[in-house]
């Protein structure tokens, strides 16, 4: 069943209340913590730059749901080739 516009406005305003830390507990599946090396570093950058993103988090973001909109084949053409 839809939901009505009063209960959408309703949701809306009880997120809005909730301090960061519970939106994040919210939100959060897991936290990654990698180390990257100095040309992995640099590409990430690059390819930041190139998209005009400023945040690692964004970028990795887009990256990740590109992938899982890939085929299988286009999947594994992409990363036998990188």
């Amino acid at each position: 069943m839809a939901k009505t516009a009063l209960e959408r406005k309703q949701e809306e305003r009880k997120r809005n209340k909730m301090s960061e830390e519970d939106r994040l507990a919210r939100l959060l599946s897991r936290r990654l913590s990698i180390d990257l090396f100095h040309n992995d570093d640099a590409k990430l950058r690059r390819s930041m730059q190139r998209a005009g993103i400023e945040e690692e988090q964004d970028l990795i973001s887009r990256l990740i749901h590109g992938a899982d909109r890939m085929t299988d084949e286009q999947f594994s053409e992409h990363i036998r080739i990188s």
